[in-house]
C-alpha cells in the first residue's frame, strides 16, 4: 500500500501535478544533462526564475535555426549560383533562391494568375504557401543583380520561417503541460535544423503545431480554424482529421469533432476560394502536378523502379499508393477502435502521416519537418527520438551526395545509386522503427513515456480521460479499464466524470 498511489492521491496529482523532468525518467536526457551540471536536484526551485522551459526552449530552437542558416553558407556565397553540383556536394542546397526567379517573383508575376514561362505555366504549390512566397519577395530589395535579389529572398524567407520555427517549439512546449521539457526534442532535432530553410514546409507545420495545441486546451474551433490554414499551405495536415474522426467515435465526441471539422473546411474555403473562382487554372496546378509527377527521390517506388527493366506507369503508382494508404488508414483505425486503452491522439497523428511519408511516391529531405513536433508528443524518449534522427541525417546527406553523383559528370563525385539506395532504406527503416515503438505503446501503455507518468491523453482535450462509447474486440470487455497493471503513478480513465491528466 505504501509504494501505490491511493485513489485521493492520484486525483489530487491530476489536478495539480509536478512538472516531469526528463533527467529522471530518461537516461539519454540524464546523460546528456551532464554537459550543463548533471540532472535536476530534488531541491531545486522550479519555476522561480525568468528562464521557463518556454523561454529556454524557444531560444534553442532560434540558436538551432541559426546553425542551420550556417550551414547553407557555402550556398550562399557561391555554390547556389556557380557549379552545377557544388550546391550538393556542400549538401546546402535550397529551393527558395532558384524559385525567386523561376517562378516569377523577380519579374513581379502574381501566383496563380499569371503564367509563367517555361515548362512549369503556374505555381506549384498550395494558395497560403504561395502568399507566403509572395509577401516575402515584397520584402525582398528588387536593386541589385538577381543574384543579389536571390540572396536577399533567400534570407527574407529565412527570417520569416525562423518564426514559425520558434512557434513550432513552444507550441509543443505548451502542448503537454506537465512535459515542457518534451519541447527540447524539437528545438534541437538536428534533421530540422539542416532541412529548415530547403522549401516552405514550416509555415504548414507551425500552423499544425498551434492547431494541436488549440486541441489540447479543448478549443476545437481555433483548432478546426489552424488546421484548415495548414491544409491550404500544405497538404498533408488533414490526414489528422482522420485519426481524430476515430478517436472522436470511440470517446462520443460527435459535437467537438462536427465543430472541428467545419472550422477546417471553413478556413480552407476562405483561403483557397477566391483563388479558385477568379484563377482555377493556376489554382489546380498543385494538385495536377501532383497527380502527374513521377516516380521521385526518397520513395521506395524509386529504388523499384530504378531496379526494374520496365517500371510501372504513374497512373499503376498513383492507384498502388493510394491503396496502401488505405489500408494503412483502415489499420489505424482498427487499432484505434480495439487496443486495450485509447490511443493518445498525437500517436494516431504520427502514425498517419508517416504512413502517408512511407507510401508516397516522392519524399524531399524536409518532409520530415512534419513529423518532428508530431514525433515529440508520440514518443517523448530521447534514444528513439535520436535513433530515428540519426537516420534522417543520414538520408539528407545521402541524397545530396547522390545529386552530385549525378551532376559531376565523369568525375563521379558522391554517392553512387546503389549507395543511394541504402540511404532510402535507412530513412524508411528509422520511420518505421518509431511507428512500431509507439503502436507498442499503444498496446502496452505501461511502456508509454506520457502514460507511466500518470497522465491519459494530455494532447487530446476532450478525448483526455473521455469515457469510452464505442469500442471493438477484447477493449470492449470492462477488463480494458483496469490500470492495475500499470508501473508508476496511474490516472483514473474511461470512467464518467474522470478527469486524466491537466491541462
Amino acid at each position: 500500500m505504501c509504494g501505490m498511489p491511493s485513489a485521493e492521491s492520484t486525483q489530487a496529482s491530476v489536478h495539480e501535478p509536478d512538472p516531469v523532468r526528463p533527467t529522471q525518467e530518461d537516461e539519454v536526457a540524464a546523460a546528456g544533462s551532464e554537459l550543463i551540471g548533471g540532472p535536476l536536484g530534488r531541491r531545486a526551485l522550479l519555476g522561480a526564475s525568468w528562464w521557463t522551459p518556454v523561454r529556454v526552449i524557444a531560444l534553442v530552437a532560434i540558436g538551432m535555426f541559426a546553425l542551420g542558416l550556417v550551414q547553407k553558407a557555402p550556398c550562399y556565397n557561391g555554390a547556389w549560383f556557380f557549379g552545377a553540383s557544388s550546391q550538393y556536394t556542400h549538401a546546402c542546397y535550397s529551393d527558395i533562391p532558384h524559385l525567386y526567379q523561376g517562378r516569377g517573383f523577380a519579374d513581379g508575376l502574381v501566383p496563380y494568375f499569371d503564367k509563367l514561362p517555361g515548362d512549369m505555366q503556374y505555381l506549384e504549390y498550395p494558395v497560403l504557401t504561395g502568399v507566403f512566397m509572395e509577401v516575402a519577395s515584397w520584402l525582398t530589395p528588387g536593386s541589385g543583380t538577381i543574384q543579389d535579389q536571390e540572396q536577399w529572398y533567400w534570407m527574407v524567407n529565412a527570417g520569416m520561417l525562423m518564426v514559425c520555427a520558434s512557434v513550432i517549439a513552444v507550441c509543443v512546449t505548451r502542448t503537454h503541460a506537465r512535459r515542457p521539457w518534451d519541447g527540447l526534442l524539437v528545438a534541437l532535432a538536428p534533421a530540422a535544423a539542416l532541412t529548415a530553410t530547403i522549401n516552405w514546409d514550416l509555415l504548414a507545420v507551425a500552423l499544425t503545431a498551434a492547431a494541436m495545441l488549440m486541441w489540447s486546451r479543448g478549443r476545437s474551433l481555433a483548432f478546426g480554424v489552424l488546421l484548415g490554414l495548414a491544409t491550404a499551405a500544405k497538404l498533408y495536415p488533414f490526414l489528422i482529421l482522420g485519426p481524430l474522426l476515430v478517436l472522436c467515435w470511440r470517446a462520443g465526441k460527435w459535437r467537438e469533432y462536427g465543430t472541428a471539422l467545419g472550422g477546417a473546411v471553413i478556413a480552407w474555403v476562405v483561403v483557397n476560394g477566391p483563388v479558385m473562382l477568379f484563377a482555377f487554372e493556376g489554382w489546380s496546378k498543385f494538385y495536377t502536378f501532383s497527380q502527374e509527377r513521377g516516380v521521385d527521390f526518397g520513395s521506395f517506388w524509386l529504388i523499384m523502379a530504378q531496379n526494374s527493366d520496365d517500371p510501372l506507369s504513374i497512373d499503376t503508382v498513383n492507384t498502388l499508393a493510394t491503396l496502401l494508404m488505405l489500408v494503412c488508414c483502415a489499420g489505424v483505425a482498427v487499432l484505434a477502435l480495439t487496443a486495450p486503452r485509447r490511443p493518445r491522439f498525437a500517436q494516431l497523428a504520427f502514425l498517419i502521416v508517416a504512413a502517408f511519408i512511407l507510401t508516397n511516391k516522392v519524399y524531399s529531405p524536409q518532409y520530415v519537418l512534419w513529423l518532428v513536433p508530431l514525433a515529440a508528443l508520440a514518443r517523448p524518449k530521447w534514444r528513439d527520438f535520436l535513433i530515428w534522427q540519426a537516420c534522417e541525417v543520414a538520408y539528407f546527406l545521402g541524397i545530396w551526395m547522390y545529386l552530385a553523383y549525378t551532376t559531376s559528370g565523369d568525375a563521379h563525385k558522391g554517392l553512387p545509386t546503389d549507395g543511394y539506395h541504402w540511404a532510402i532504406g535507412l530513412h524508411l527503416m528509422g520511420t518505421l522503427y518509431l511507428c512500431v515503438v509507439i503502436v507498442r505503446d499503444i498496446f502496452m501503455p505501461e511502456r508509454d513515456p506520457v502514460r507511466r507518468s500518470g497522465d491519459d491523453d494530455p494532447s487530446g482535450g476532450v478525448l483526455d480521460g473521455a469515457e469510452d462509447v464505442f469500442v471493438l474486440g477484447p477493449a470492449a470487455r470492462p477488463a480494458r479499464h483496469a490500470a492495475a497493471q500499470l508501473e508508476g503513478p496511474q490516472v483514473e480513465w474511461g470512467r464518467r466524470g474522470a478527469t486524466g491528466g491537466s491541462l
